[in-house]
């Protein structure tokens, strides 16, 4: 089943959308990816990815994006960071990439957000959430929208990132007090396997890696099929 899925995905470039392209190529899945900027054009095609370039802030962009090409069953966003022009992608973007998905037919949407959205603002320390307040709301707000959109929707809200390889640890729960790490690689695997596993649809997760929760709470694992 899984050869045949064809994947959107914004935010292939770096970071966890780059390690979630990977993984989507090591499933044997088709994928097409939105770039920015051409940069790593080169990198993605020598993976089997085709690559559309468009800005996400440019509804029209990621429309053509979306469009005439074939069917695409799910989409899935990393889209974020520093601002343009005093516009961020974290909400405007996304809203782009979202609307032009319902407008495709798109069936599953999948938005990587962050802990500290929404009700897990409580997760955080009172200090870090000040900081990271202007981005939060952005990404709530894009949160919100994609809920909104009729598409079967997972958002999935990764605690704080680093760069290394996968631990195999990575964990999702709806549990909105559980705060912590997790490495980029495992949020990427966790994406995969949403893709494929009904047990995440239509739910708002938190992930972080088992090892690296904050405190000693005790939450429920989602288990993913």
């Amino acid at each position: 089943m899984t050869e045949k899925l064809h994947i959107f995905l914004a935010g292939a470039s770096r970071g966890v959308g780059l390690e979630i392209a990977k993984c989507l190529v090591a499933q044997k899945m088709q994928v097409t990816a939105l770039l920015r900027s051409p940069n790593h054009r080169t990198e993605l095609e020598a993976m089997g990815i085709k690559v559309m370039t468009g800005d996400a802030l440019d509804a029209a962009a990621v429309e053509a994006a979306m469009a005439g090409g074939e069917p695409i069953h799910a989409a899935i966003s990393t889209v974020g960071g520093l601002p343009k022009d005093g516009e961020r992608a974290d909400y405007l973007g996304n809203k782009n990439l979202i609307d032009a998905a319902v407008k495709a037919g798109v069936q599953k949407f999948i938005l990587v957000s962050s802990i500290g959205s929404g009700n897990t603002a409580a997760a955080l320390p009172p200090q870090a959430l000040e900081t990271l307040r202007p981005v939060l709301i952005e990404k709530e707000k894009a949160e919100n929208h994609l809920i909104a959109s009729g598409m079967i929707y997972t958002v999935i809200r990764p605690g704080g990132l680093k760069s290394e390889p996968a631990t195999g640890n990575g964990v999702l729960t709806e549990d909105f007090r559980v705060a912590g790490t997790i490495h980029r690689a495992d949020v990427a695997d966790l994406v995969c396997r949403c893709l494929v596993s009904d047990a995440a649809n239509n739910k708002v997760l938190s992930a972080v890696d088992k090892q690296m929760v904050y405190g000693n709470l005790e939450y429920e694992v989602l288990g993913l099929k």
